[in-house]
């Protein structure tokens, strides 16, 4: 969110013209866009690459770039990028250029089979469409490289992290210990922290497994998201007897505190573009408890970063669980670790490396 709306005020403050196309009834577009003076155009593409709705969103892109007169197109979303660039097709020979930012492919190291079915295939033929096809993990990047026929390949850190919001030290002890009594958790426990959807993909599951088995009063786990696994999550806190060390938190404002509330970081995903909540928890100076897996390994090492797993291991989760909690002067080496490792991923990296690509393909 931040990335885009300093890039777009930026563009426009060049003299260029940003206008947004989405369906709103996905997600609404924020009201800052407006005051940037975008306009919206409502589009009717949805998330399932084989709903009908899509075709009627190729029809709509191509009238608003053919009628608008639009020079670029930059494209987000596997679904949405898919519409834009068969609508775009044929008006590329006439100037129109067409960039798409994958935001991690469905199609990885360890994916479902179905995935590289579905997924490959489209983005493959897709590719030689696109002028530029941006990447943000490196996984992605050598494999677009490898395979992908999009005109030129680039990568980027992401989208950036704020380090400044996110800078250790933001809270007194005083503060801390206070956010903890209203979350019901005590101010000498062990408090791990998770931040994203309640969704099988986040994988949060594995962490309540984990505690169930560790079965040590003294670890805590606070969780912050929403999601259709609510009820689920619920019902397996009270099922093993973790009501006191559970906590779900909900939708949250207040992630800095949250993470500087915490001892220590967990992001158990079994995909990931990037992961913006561990990078987040980084620049808090928190040691991670993170999955071995593709985009995340840009920036996680196991024994540097925190400790790297399986996210499908149990075993493997509670191992490391403990030791953090055990091992302060290993947490102490990590935290340090990686408020130097993030630095490579913050915000201004992020946009000086968009910037640098509107440059070179104008």
């Amino acid at each position: 969110m931040c990335f885009f709306t300093k890039l777009i005020d930026d563009l426009i403050h060049e003299g260029n013209t940003v206008d947004i196309a989405t369906n709103e009834s996905v997600s609404k577009v924020p009201a800052v866009y407006d005051g940037l003076g975008c306009k919206v155009y409502p589009l009717s593409c949805t998330r399932s690459p084989l709903a009908r709705e899509n075709l009627t969103a190729i029809k709509e892109i191509r009238k608003i770039v053919e009628e608008d007169g639009y020079e670029l197109v930059h494209c987000h979303t596997p679904v949405a990028a898919m519409c834009t660039r068969l609508a775009c097709r044929p008006l590329r020979k006439k100037g129109v250029k067409v960039f798409y930012t994958a935001h991690g492919f469905h199609f990885f190291k360890g994916a479902p089979l179905k995935n590289w079915l579905l997924y490959y295939p489209v983005e493959w033929l897709c590719a030689f469409w696109t002028d530029v096809l941006i990447t943000i993990n490196q996984e992605d990047y050598a494999l677009a490289k490898k395979h992908m026929h999009a005109k030129k390949v680039e990568y980027i850190p992401g989208v950036g992290v704020d380090t400044k919001k996110f800078a250790p030290d933001a809270l007194t002890e005083e503060r801390r210990t206070e956010l903890r009594n209203e979350l019901g958790i005590a101010k000498d426990a062990f408090l791990l922290l998770s931040v994203g959807e309640l969704q099988n993909r986040k994988n949060h599951r594995v962490v309540i497994e984990a505690l169930h088995k560790l079965n040590d009063s003294h670890i805590c786990y606070a969780l912050a998201g929403t999601g259709e696994l609510q009820a689920e999550y619920e019902g397996l806190i009270e099922k093993y007897g973790l009501i006191e060390t559970v906590k779900l938190l909900g939708f949250r404002r207040d992630i800095p505190e949250l993470c500087h509330a915490a001892d220590c970081f967990v992001h158990p995903s079994i995909r990931e573009g990037l992961g913006m909540a561990p990078l987040e928890a980084m620049a808090c100076g928190l040691p991670l408890i993170s999955a071995d897996i593709n985009g995340i390994k840009d920036y996680t090492k196991d024994g540097v970063t925190g400790c790297c797993v399986d996210p499908r291991s149990v075993d493997e989760m509670c191992a490391v669980i403990k030791k953090m909690a055990e091992d302060e002067a290993f947490r102490r080496e990590c935290s340090k670790n990686n408020l130097e490792i993030v630095k490579a991923f913050d915000l201004q990296h992020s946009l000086d490396a968009q910037r640098r690509i509107y440059r070179e393909n104008e």
